[in-house]
């Protein structure tokens, strides 16, 4: 495929004087809607702008790539633009922007158009042949020295004109190869060894990782340096440096804004920097690598990663990050569990005269219900061990599991899990600071005695003693003042107990209210239970219909997620919305306990019953008055996703 496959004439714009970034950014989306790329130009358009706030995408020296993975782009493709008056993009060096190429790649895909993307990328990092795409005047003559590029054959000052005639003239090869600067500069004294090694990776791992490259290709054949460039890109990693390639290494440059490997280069000299950096400071940063000043790299022995946060990060932003690793870890725990759990009620048959073995009562129902109860079971330890992790590297790792599992099995659960995750990362490193005295022949029994030994009973002590306690004596006299409550007041009650479901979402607040409500069902009183289903029905619900119908406010991973919770939802998993609400539990939790408890509050008031301790919309057939009890759960669910709708802006970042 030839770059000439993915731009096409209509979306270029010669000699085009936008005056805003805004503008410049809507005028090639425009450009690329008119070749038929995109599927929502609107969408698009704010996943470039997000795109924008993580890091400007004007790379200086006169480029800018505005790009994104979007799920409003329907298939893959440029657009380009020239501003030869130059135009302020906020650009990294300052300067104006006078070369626009953007690229849209629809989210989740990584084919062969990105190594195309990447090729882009590369060739216009040539100045002289920037400098012609700037000067020309025609649509043709643009997309000619293009494939004359492509084609090895673009000479310093070619005219469009020339470009034009070698086209004509038809002795363009067929087929385009990748730019060949990186391996000729890598192939200097390649029966040595490479004096300089670089990591290049970005976001995307499309445009800024394969410019990254380039550049310091580029520049270090200028200067006489050999070196290798391993890419971290949208496709898998490209020049994967090897063991050898690292033991002969002079320095490491790692120009990332993404985690990479990092414990291979532990003892080597490394230069660590952003993606940008080894795009517009390539000289200053092999100038450094070859001076023999660049400071050795320590690996602690358990890293494997860079970490993604960095000190640049506020300490709220800091936090969330480390919250969303364990959140996208635990992540299919939830929804493997959790649809296992609805298979088993799907093929089970209600027995009235033991409602309590619902869901196990065929060996068929009792094997999904099994193999997801045992999902289930590593939720909370994976989202505390992750959460350690993100903070302290693997250290981290086994204390935040023991704290999760210690958590859950407290009473405290997901809200003490998260604790556990927070505890155990800056508990271990306290004890790295701690042991960082010690004589550098004890290094290696650190990760594998002291910091788990340690760490593990330390998080045993905090969470046993200071976090489930108070936890657990909420919890019971809760249970006590729900016990004592008069159930003449029932839509009141309906809604206490409805609303109960979503504070914890499977935590004891939600325990309490369901063991309530099935103890009931031994009495005969079927009203609470109803409730009690229908307030743990909302939370999923609401959150899948907010995924759906107000996209902007999640993340493209929260809406792929969200859909799953439509499942959990009518199958009365509560739990579906646990990733969400640990993301963002200021605006989730409070928006689904108002809808849980309006669903709880209308079940009461229709007089709905359920015979059946669990189920959603599989035990249908048990519940009195089911319409208004649908009605309710989906008035709840409509109020909860409302909620969230208003108090969650439009992603900005």
């Amino acid at each position: 495929m030839k770059i000439t496959d993915l731009l096409k004439k209509q979306s270029i714009q010669l000699n085009a004087s936008p005056s805003t970034k805004d503008e410049a950014i809507c005028h090639l989306a425009d450009l690329m809607e008119a070749s038929g790329n995109l599927r929502n130009k609107e969408q698009y358009i704010k996943d470039v702008l997000i795109r924008e706030e993580s890091g400007s995408t004007g790379l200086g020296m006169g480029l800018a790539t505005p790009h994104a993975k979007s799920i409003g782009v329907k298939a893959p493709g440029l657009a380009a633009m020239t501003v030869p008056a130059g135009m302020d993009f906020e650009s990294l060096d300052g300067e104006p922007s006078r070369l626009f190429f953007m690229i849209a790649a629809p989210e989740g895909e990584a084919d062969t158009h990105v190594q195309v993307l990447a090729n882009l990328a590369t060739l216009i990092m040539d100045p002289a042949f920037k400098e012609a795409l700037i000067k020309a005047q025609t649509v043709e003559g643009f997309l000619a020295l293009i494939d004359v590029k492509e084609a090895d054959q673009f000479k310093p000052k070619m005219t469009e004109t020339e470009a034009l005639a070698i086209v004509e003239q038809n002795v363009t090869p067929a087929t385009t190869a990748a730019p060949q600067t990186t391996d000729t500069a890598t192939n200097v004294t390649l029966a040595n060894h490479y004096q300089v090694l670089a990591v290049t990776a970005c976001p995307t791992g499309i445009a800024h990782t394969a410019m990254a490259a380039e550049a310091l290709s580029r520049t270090a054949a200028d200067m006489g340096i050999s070196i290798k460039v391993e890419q971290n890109g949208a496709s898998g990693v490209k020049d994967a440096l090897t063991a050898d390639d690292i033991a002969q290494a002079d320095c490491i440059i790692v120009a990332a804004d993404k985690s990479v490997p990092m414990a291979r280069f532990n003892g080597k000299p490394l230069i660590q920097v952003k993606v940008a950096d080894g795009i517009n400071k390539a000289k200053e940063l092999l100038t450094e690598a070859t001076s023999g000043q660049a400071a050795i790299y320590k690996a602690n022995g358990e890293d494997n990663t860079s970490s993604t946060v960095t000190a640049n990060d506020s300490i709220g932003r800091q936090i969330y990050k480390h919250l969303m690793n364990g959140v996208s870890h635990m992540l299919p725990f939830v929804i493997g569990g959790g649809i296992l759990i609805a298979l088993a009620f799907l093929f089970d048959d209600f027995n009235p005269a033991d409602p309590s073995k619902f869901g196990s009562g065929t060996e068929l129902a009792a094997f999904f219900m099994k193999i997801g109860g045992a999902s289930f079971s590593f939720m909370l330890p994976v989202l505390a061990g992750f959460i350690g992790m993100s903070i302290a590297d693997r250290p981290g790792l086994a204390v935040g599991f023991v704290g999760g599992y210690l958590a859950n099995a407290g009473g405290s659960g997901f809200l003490g899990a998260l604790l556990a995750g927070f505890v155990a990362g800056y508990l271990m490193l306290l004890l790295k600071k701690a042991f960082s005295g010690l004589p550098h022949t004890l290094e290696g029994i650190k990760p594998v005695l002291l910091y788990p030994v340690l760490g593990v009973l330390l998080m045993g002590i905090i969470i046993t003693f200071i976090i489930n306690p108070p936890v657990g004596a909420l919890n019971e006299s809760l249970m006590n003042a729900l016990k004592s409550m008069n159930t003449s007041s029932r839509v009141v009650i309906g809604l206490i107990f409805a609303g109960m479901m979503a504070v914890d979402m499977g935590g004891p607040v939600n325990k309490a209210a369901y063991v309530i409500g099935t103890g009931l069902l031994a009495t005969g009183e079927y009203g609470v239970m109803a409730a009690v289903m229908a307030g743990g029905m909302v939370p999923p619900l609401a959150i899948a219909l907010c995924t759906t119908f107000f996209p902007n406010r999640f993340t493209p991973a929260e809406r792929k997620s969200g859909i799953t919770n439509y499942i959990m939802g009518l199958s009365f998993i509560t739990e579906g919305a646990i990733p969400f609400a640990a993301a963002d539990p200021i605006r989730v939790i409070p928006s689904c306990i108002i809808g849980a408890a309006v669903a709880g509050a209308l079940s009461m008031a229709f007089e709905c019953t359920l015979r059946a301790p669990h189920g959603g919309i599989f035990v249908v057939p048990t519940i009195g008055n089911p319409l208004m009890y649908l009605g309710a759960i989906l008035i709840g669910s409509v109020v909860t996703a409302l909620l969230l709708a208003i108090l969650k802006k439009p992603l900005k970042d």
